[in-house]
């Protein structure tokens, strides 16, 4: 009995999720309701026709007793008046659920089934007090019974007799067909269930390619646009044709990312080597000129500085193109999570100062992981912290494990990120806030300098070495981004 109900409680996952726009649905709905209003419209005209073929049997029953009663009457009275044949013609005909009465002009009786006499006051009221001269068969309902009835005049001999009564008692086969009809009432109803379900399974499977073609695109991505390809070979004509063309637009698609990537490494490969020159020239005028002015200085300063922020974005160029390419090498060895972390941080010091602490769990913890890398992405992280947090806010470093994971987390006291925004700051050139994407001032950017492409390098090398990176924030109160790596 505790294995039952576990099993009722579980949820049902095989049931699909019911959408009430989905194509599924539609055509499952609208294909068992034509089906319902065939079925329902069928049981509906048999039922009314099984009635109806009731009624008209008793009909022609009680029409033959009608016509044939006064040649009875005159058989059974043969050399006597008329009227001495009527019991015995009454009695010859009568059954069960028959009765004959005949009723004078005057109102009374002249001769009757023996049953009639014997039926209750209010059946036998009922029936003596039915309208005389209705030769077509009528159907009333007398003390809670159905019958079929008629009347009209009775002439034998030439001698006016009176009127001519025979009812048919119907209740027992009205009965019977009624339970026929809920039989197939419900024979009709299951059979609705039956054809709704098979409907139902049969539209999920005609779809299934469709719903195939929706998921593999969902599947792919940039990197597997080259080798994905919908492969559906024995779907109907038309699901074919569309697989076709999606496979057409992921040709289209490799195509121009190819393009778009090439066209990236180029300009940024051709546009560092001058750019780095005049940041050489820059720099070696800033060291060696002595009699420039405080304005000529200030102008060389800024123009170095943003020429260095220029070859680092265009460095991040390269490396997200090579990475698209699968040109990005990692090379991956064990390192002491905690030397690595405090090396960073001091060098983040000395370009912010900002007050950075280091939260450690454990000093002796190691991860397998690109030294240079993972350096490039902590201090892409605490640049971050350091641009969307207050001046006089501490920034903080933790390293802590997690079963088989080494987790590095920087936590800032800053502005924060909407949840709206939190899962596309990964993007590449996306910014929450544009008035907060540059750097604070010469010198002090630590990584991209607002580009936008900071936190999308930082996942593309996480991801490289096996790891993940997780952020959780709230407007107002400070972020705090994750690096998860595999313990060594």
């Amino acid at each position: 009995m505790t294995l039952i109900r576990r099993w009722i409680a579980r949820p049902v996952h095989w049931l699909p999720k019911f959408d009430p726009h989905s194509l599924q649905i539609r055509l499952t709905v609208g294909m068992a309701l034509v089906s319902a209003l065939g079925i329902g419209t069928l049981a509906i005209a048999t039922s009314w026709q099984m009635q109806r073929q009731l009624v008209a049997t008793h009909k022609q029953t009680i029409k033959y007793i009608f016509d044939r009663f006064d040649r009875d009457v005159m058989h059974y009275s043969e050399r006597n008046p008329a009227e001495k044949g009527l019991q015995p013609a009454i009695d010859s005909l009568s059954a069960d659920r028959v009765l004959l009465w005949v009723k004078r002009p005057d109102g009374a009786i002249a001769a009757q089934s023996m049953p009639l006499s014997g039926r209750d006051d209010d059946t036998s009221k009922g029936l003596l007090g039915l309208p005389a001269r209705q030769m077509m068969p009528q159907v009333s309902e007398i003390g809670g019974r159905f019958w079929v009835w008629c009347s009209g005049p009775l002439t034998v001999k030439g001698t006016h007799l009176g009127q001519l009564y025979i009812a048919a008692d119907i209740t027992e086969d009205r009965g019977i067909l009624e339970g026929l009809i809920r039989t197939l009432a419900l024979a009709s109803g299951a059979a609705i269930v039956a054809m709704t379900v098979a409907i139902a399974l049969y539209v999920r499977r005609s779809l299934r390619p469709v719903l195939e073609i929706g998921q593999l695109a969902d599947r792919i991505s940039v990197r597997e646009l080259d080798t994905a390809r919908i492969q559906l070979q024995n779907a109907p004509s038309e699901v074919r044709q569309l697989a076709q063309t999606c496979n057409t637009m992921l040709d289209r698609l490799a195509q121009s990312w190819e393009q778009q990537r090439q066209f990236v490494s180029n300009v940024s490969h051709e546009l560092r080597t001058p750019l780095t020159l005049v940041s050489g020239y820059l720099q070696s005028t800033l060291r060696r000129a002595t009699n420039l002015s405080e304005p000529q200085r200030e102008a060389l300063e800024i123009a170095a500085s943003e020429a260095e922020r220029t070859i680092q974005l265009l460095q991040d160029l390269l490396d997200l193109a090579r990475a698209d390419r699968g040109y990005l090498h990692f090379q991956l060895e064990p390192l002491l999570i905690v030397d690595l972390v405090a090396e960073v941080v001091e060098m983040a010091k000395q370009y912010s100062h900002r007050e950075i602490a280091i939260v450690c769990g454990e000093d002796l913890l190691e991860a397998s992981a690109d030294r240079n890398r993972l350096k490039q992405v902590l201090l892409n992280l605490i640049d971050n912290a350091v641009k969307y947090s207050p001046s006089d806010t501490e920034i903080k470093v933790g390293v802590r494990s997690f079963g088989d994971r080494a987790i590095v987390e920087i936590c800032d006291r800053g502005v924060g990120i909407p949840l709206a925004q939190q899962g596309r700051i990964f993007e590449r050139f996306y910014r929450v806030d544009e008035a907060r994407s540059r750097s604070v001032s010469p010198g002090e950017s630590l990584a991209t300098g607002g580009t936008g492409l900071g936190l999308s390098i930082v996942k593309t090398l996480v991801e490289g070495m096996g790891g993940t990176v997780t952020v959780r924030s709230k407007p107002g109160e400070g972020s705090t981004f994750g690096v998860i790596l595999q313990r060594d």
